[in-house]
């Protein structure tokens, strides 16, 4: 078996296959990368914050210490509703039954509805007292001045169908082409 640690999907450890699913694990692991500012492996911090995965566990996207896992570079300046809903959306790619997880389709849609619904109203500052019981937004009630081009959603859509039909190697040159996307 050859991977990054951190990044390797359980599945892919046990059996050595890689599947479009476990590259969706990874991407589990690259939101949480975002969202905490941290790597997977950090082994110059406390015992117990060196693991990523362990460490967010700690902190649900539905409590109120899920803002303690937030970069602090980020200076407060993102929307906390969408944050935790990243963060589910990334504990949904790192199920550890890799036909629970979502496909990168389903994720990268997921992430384009985060994105608009909260680029809906202004940016908000950090709120640990946000909810996260908000839904995704109906794709068909988008205000027109915020839908994204076309161009952008076949290009998403044929990235995530080519994804789930090619190689290892080319399978992961398409996940940083995801992850590379700007509508």
């Amino acid at each position: 078996v050859v991977g990054t640690y951190g990044y390797a999907a359980p599945d892919y450890i046990e059996t050595g296959h890689l599947t479009a699913r476990s590259d969706v694990w990874s991407f589990g692991v690259v939101l949480y990368e975002i969202l905490t500012g941290r790597r997977s492996l950090e082994r110059n911090r406390p015992k117990v914050e060196q693991k990523l995965l362990e460490w967010v566990k700690q902190f649900p996207a539905d409590s109120k210490k899920f803002g303690l896992i937030m970069d602090p570079r980020l200076e407060n300046q993102y929307c906390m509703s969408a944050a935790r809903r990243i963060a589910r959306l990334a504990d949904s790619c790192l199920l550890k039954s890799a036909k629970d997880r979502p496909k990168m389709s389903q994720v990268a849609e997921t992430l384009e509805q985060i994105i608009q619904h909260s680029s809906e109203g202004s940016p908000s500052k950090n709120s640990f007292e946000a909810t996260g019981n908000d839904d995704l937004i109906d794709s068909s009630k988008k205000p027109d001045h915020i839908q994204v081009s076309e161009s952008w959603k076949r290009r998403m859509a044929h990235l995530a169908k080519l994804s789930e039909h090619v190689d290892g190697a080319s399978r992961r040159r398409f996940v940083i082409m995801q992850r590379a996307k700007v509508p």
